[in-house]
């Protein structure tokens, strides 16, 4: 039962954000505080598949319900860092809620973001992350936070080519 209140939510915000994917590539936007319960991972991201199926049994098994989108943050550079040190979590926002392990209950205070949206396959993100990390520089702004994605699309119903991914980086002018 909450599989199906999660893949419903995740429909219902994925039709809102998809039009403004087309929008400007990045802009700066305040976003608010929220929370949200997270799997801690630590690996290579070929490990996302069964820590997917993890967090979905934690948060069936712990009557937690989502109140969006699934999101993953990501504390370390691929680019930078060997895959099994690789620090990462996935988990949705929540309202207030009591957590059990394996689950951490979370709080996103990190604002301003650069937003930017990516359709289509999770593994072809890079190039956007290179433009939008120029893009970072080129506008005088630091990166201070972790980079969070929000997962807009349910990927066991749409085709890779047209899943949308909502990605965030918190910045601070320099």
């Amino acid at each position: 039962m909450k599989k199906i209140v999660v893949v419903s939510v995740v429909a219902a915000l994925a039709a809102g954000f998809a039009a403004r994917a087309e929008a400007e590539e990045f802009r700066v936007k305040e976003v608010a505080s929220f929370l949200y319960v997270g799997l801690p991972c630590k690996g290579p991201f070929s490990q996302m598949q069964q820590n997917i199926e993890l967090l979905f049994h934690a948060v069936t098994s712990q009557s937690i319900a989502p109140m969006g989108p699934m999101l993953g943050v990501f504390y370390s550079d691929p680019e930078t860092t060997k895959p099994e040190n690789l620090q990462w979590e996935i988990g949705f926002p929540v309202s207030d809620t009591n957590v059990q392990d394996p689950l951490r209950l979370k709080q996103w205070i990190l604002t301003p973001v650069v937003e930017a949206f990516h359709t289509g396959p999770y593994e072809k993100s890079g190039a956007l992350y290179t433009r939008l990390m120029e893009w970072i520089e080129a506008n005088g702004y630091a990166v201070t936070g972790p980079i969070m994605e929000k997962y807009l699309s349910d990927p066991n119903s749409t085709r890779p080519e047209d899943l949308k991914t909502e990605i965030w980086v918190p910045v601070n002018r320099k």
